[in-house]
């Protein structure tokens, strides 16, 4: 992909958007049938389903811990999911992504609930535009509330960065590779607990606190939506019955 000749212009990004604002996105709570809780999550053009199993009986058992459940995630992304066709199977991101995702989500979890047992989280990239491990968080947050599976909160991600000096929210696939920072930030809205924060890129001290509170911001908007996925669920089920 060359790289465009402006990034911003006139104050806008490249997809029409402000600074401040997010990707249209979509959210769907139970999207799978076979699984226990299921989400199926647009942000742009990523597309991202997240299936959760469990809590079971782990195996091989001696993995299991005798005082809670282990959470296992693992991240993936379809050979059709990008532009050059992926090599199938896990590689050095999707293992890293793997672990951050569980990371990102442990903290609003009852393990101790579930002692020598195992939730497993699986989390398929359809398709790419930036931003999938937010993505796919976002998406695995409401597949464990739809498994029924005790949590203090849900978990909201977004990624913010920096482009042509600007700072901006929710990067797209060329601000992603041209832009000269990219911060993913997962956190518990209300709380405004941070569960995950990475960053490929520099800011100064202004900077850094002013995409925090933008990320604050976008995970709000989006904690919103999860919740409201969850409730059209089940307030559907509840008219069926």
């Amino acid at each position: 992909m060359d790289k465009p000749e402006k990034l911003m212009i006139d104050g806008k990004r490249l997809d029409g958007r402000s600074p401040e604002e997010l990707r249209p996105f979509k959210i769907v709570a139970g999207a799978l049938e076979r699984a226990d809780g299921s989400a199926y999550v647009e942000m742009g053009n990523n597309k991202v389903f997240a299936a959760v199993y469990g809590p079971r009986e782990m195996h091989p058992r001696h993995h299991a811990l005798p005082d809670q459940a282990v959470l296992r995630c693992r991240y993936n992304m379809a050979p059709f999911s990008v532009d050059d066709r992926k090599k199938p199977g896990p590689n050095r991101r999707s293992i890293e992504i793997s672990k951050v995702t569980r990371e990102a989500l442990e903290p609003v979890m009852f393990l101790e609930l579930y002692p020598r047992s195992v939730i497993d989280v699986f989390v398929e990239v359809l398709q790419a535009d930036a931003g999938t491990r937010t993505a796919g968080i976002n998406a695995a947050s409401v597949a464990l509330a739809d498994a029924g599976i005790p949590m203090k909160d849900l978990v909201s991600s977004v990624a913010v960065g920096k482009v042509e000096e600007t700072v901006v929210m929710d990067l797209f696939k060329e601000e992603d590779q041209w832009g000269t920072t990219d911060m993913p930030i997962a956190m518990i809205p209300r709380k405004k607990a941070i569960t995950l924060l990475q960053m490929d890129g520099h800011f100064t001290e202004e900077e850094f606190k002013y995409a925090l509170d933008l990320a604050s911001r976008g995970c709000t908007q989006i904690y919103e939506a999860q919740r409201q996925a969850l409730k059209e669920k089940y307030t559907m089920r509840k008219e069926e019955e």
